[in-house]
This record gives structure tokens, C-alpha cells and sequence, in this order.
């Protein structure tokens, strides 16, 4: 399924958000002002201030506070459109087969899964569960427009790739109600793994992972830390 697909199915507001996402990363106060998020969503959740991602929303009478449990949906990946095409670059040897495509996805959900599960459980977290209930947090989330600079496809080539950026990527994610199934919250966030001072890196498989778990490390963090505060919690609990 590709990206504009994904958008589509989960409605104009999620669009919205990822226009929001790309803005922010555009100087023009004209273009940011163009693609500025709604107050309010399709479904009534409001817009709320916060730094850390592109786009926060959450329900009016939400209160996340009840949930001491989670509950993570499988992670949908979808590539920027033409990514692959794309990877056929001028003077690039990469050759991306359907197999690398599903290989990426699988890899890329797995290890969402695992960072997500270590990050939000970890020092007296939040027990992750894989059934519904009343005090359950369903997680949906999504990454779309995944843009690998170097996605090691072609094991023939002794090429070496240097990159100042590993890749970029948005994050949806969606917090439900298990049991009810009422959307509580929804936030949106794009971002680029770079190499330290904008040094040219070599890239490969172990690297993109390891720049991938960093990204995903930082999303799960930051979730984490938003539970924590609706929960009363803070650092030295």
C-alpha cells in the first residue's frame, strides 16, 4: 500500500498532519502558514502546543491518566512515493526487487516493536499486553514516506556509500481506547537521521539500524514521557 494510500484511509485530518509534519522543516512563514494544522479535527480532537513534534492532538475529555496497560497495533510501513525508482539514481548500483521492499517493512516494524516495547515497559513502566481491557491503551501506529538513502540492497556490489543522511521518515500514531475503540489522542512527527555535523557517513544495513533505532528510540522516549506526565509521574519516581 503506498503512502497516499494510507493518507486516504485514514481520513483528511491525518493528510493535514502530514503536511504540518513537512512544513515545519520549510523557512517560509508563508508556506508553513498554508499548511498550518486545523484547531479542531474531523472526529473532535484539539490542537494542543508542543515543540517536540510537528502536530499534537487530543480529545477534550481524554484522560489518559486511566491506562496503566498498552496495547501495540503491528506498524504499517509505507516508502515515499518512487522511492524505489529513485534508488536507481545516476552512477548508483542499488537494484531494489519486491523481496528488499518486504524485507525493509518486516525489519523496520520489528525493531518499532521491540524500541517501543523496551522504551514505554522499562524502570516500572507500563505493562504491554496483548488483549484488550479497561485500563488498556491501544497504540496504532505508522510510518510513511520511509526514505532509506542507502538501503543495502545489492549484496553483489563492493561499492561504498557515503551519505550525510541515513534517511528520513513520519511517524503517525493514534491512541485508542481498547474497549470502546474512541480515539483519545493523535500525533504526528517527521525526521531526518544525520550524521554529526553533517560529516559524510558510510551507510549499510547495521547502520541504518542502528540511525533507525536512535529515530525510533526518540519517538518512544517522547511518548513515554507524555504518559509519565499525565500519570503525575516525574523523573525521580
Amino acid at each position: 500500500m503506498t503512502s497516499d494510500r494510507f493518507l486516504h484511509l485514514l481520513g483528511p485530518t491525518v493528510f493535514a498532519l502530514a503536511l504540518a509534519g513537512t512544513s515545519l522543516a520549510v523557512p517560509s512563514a508563508a508556506v508553513a502558514d498554508e499548511h498550518e494544522p486545523p484547531q479542531e479535527t474531523h472526529d473532535g480532537l484539539v490542537l494542543v502546543q508542543d515543540r517536540k513534534v510537528a502536530a499534537a492532538y487530543i480529545g477534550p475529555e481524554a484522560d489518559l491518566s486511566v491506562y496503566n496497560k498498552i496495547m501495540i497495533l503491528d506498524l504499517h510501513v509505507a516508502f515515499r512515493k518512487d522511492w524505489s525508482n529513485d534508488a536507481r539514481r545516476s552512477g548508483s548500483r542499488i537494484r531494489i526487487s519486491s523481496s528488499d521492499l518486504e524485507r525493509i517493512k518486516r525489519d523496520t516494524a520489528d525493531l518499532f516493536r521491540d524500541v517501543f516495547i523496551e522504551k514505554l515497559s522499562e524502570d516500572d513502566g507500563y505493562e504491554i499486553v496483548n488483549e484488550a481491557g479497561d485500563d488498556v491503551l491501544l497504540v496504532r501506529p505508522a510510518i510513511i514516506d520511509l526514505d532509506v538513502s542507502v538501503p543495502d540492497a545489492d549484496k553483489t556490489s563492493r561499492s561504498r556509500v557515503y551519505t550525510t543522511t541515513a534517511g528520513t521518515a513520519t511517524l503517525f500514531i493514534e491512541l485508542y481506547d481498547s474497549m470502546t475503540g474512541d480515539i483519545l489522542a493523535r500525533a504526528a512527527d517527521r525526521k531526518t537521521s544525520t550524521s554529526p555535523a553533517g560529516y559524510l557517513t558510510y551507510r549499510n544495513r547495521v547502520t541504518n539500524r542502528a540511525d533507525a533505532r536512535r529515530m525510533l528510540s526518540r519517538w518512544a522516549h517522547l511518548l513515554r514521557t507524555r504518559l509519565d506526565e499525565l500519570h503525575g509521574k516525574t523523573a525521580d519516581d
